[in-house]
């Protein structure tokens, strides 16, 4: 005999079509899920783990590498995500069981570095291979990018050996001829107001990324809520169903939104996550 409440069996249902309608959320973190202080707030945690817990399953997408997101994340969060680093180009994905590094060539690696430094031999040029930052000179990088740990130094015939998730510069360089040299063979992001420069494989990307999981987990990208206020979520709005915009996003985001939410200052993800979770 089922001895289930009607309020239980009202429960079931709403889960199966909460789950059928949004069975994955992406969400980036900076300027996103992170606030201005860099941390997850208490109800964006809250909300994060009760769809969890209805089982919706969270794809977390960032330009960061991975020992950043850990120093974000606490355990449960960690548990419940998959990751996409370096705006796409190294994927964890650990619903699908899928580790996969989509790195620069070394040649162009080289080529890359060649031409940078010939152009300016003083430029802030480092790389991030996998989770390890590398870079050719001793440099106090935790004041110009706000990280807290800096890079390790090693030559430079080393550096131009390898294959790079991504190699990040600031300082003068010709802008538009290096994005006319490189376009064709790599991925180039402007980024923090024009002074940093992110370069990846063009084959890395999050909706590249975004795309092959959920085709491997056989979700639809028509039922898939994407967060985001930046640049680099753009292919993510184009390809899934629900693009939600933050209230801090740029204005191209804006315009390719279902829906803008609150600022990540303002909890902008939970307002939308609660309302899923009823």
């Amino acid at each position: 005999m089922n001895t289930r409440t009607l309020s239980e069996i009202t429960r079931s249902i709403f889960r199966e079509e909460i789950l059928m309608k949004f069975p994955i959320i992406v969400l980036d973190l900076d300027g996103t899920l992170l606030n201005s202080k860099k941390e997850i707030s208490d109800r964006n945690y809250n909300a994060i783990m009760d769809c969890s817990n209805l089982g919706m399953k969270f794809i977390f997408a960032t330009a960061r590498p991975p020992r950043a997101v850990r120093s974000f994340m606490n355990e449960e969060i960690l548990k419940v995500g998959s990751f996409v680093y370096y705006n796409g180009a190294y994927i964890d994905c650990k619903h699908t069981g899928i580790n996969k590094h989509i790195s620069i060539e070394s040649e162009v690696t080289a080529e890359l570095i060649d031409y940078c430094l010939n152009c300016n031999p003083d430029l802030d040029l480092s790389l991030e291979v996998k989770d390890e930052w590398i870079t050719l000179r001793e440099y106090d990088y935790s004041t110009v990018m706000q990280v807290k740990d800096n890079p390790i130094v090693k030559p430079l015939e080393e550096l131009k050996r390898l294959e790079a998730s991504k190699i990040l510069f600031s300082g003068k360089i010709d802008m538009i001829s290096f994005q006319e040299k490189f376009k064709m063979k790599l991925n180039i992001l402007i980024t923090d107001n024009g002074n940093l420069v992110q370069v990846s494989s063009p084959k890395a990307s999050k909706e590249n990324a975004v795309a092959a999981l959920c085709k491997v987990m056989n979700v639809c990208l028509e039922n898939v809520m994407v967060f985001g206020d930046d640049i680099n979520d753009i292919g993510l709005f184009n390809i899934c169903g629900w693009p939600v915009a933050m209230g801090n996003s740029i204005d191209e985001l804006k315009l390719r939104s279902r829906e803008i939410t609150e600022t990540n200052d303002n909890d902008g993800v939970a307002m939308i996550l609660e309302r899923l979770c009823g």
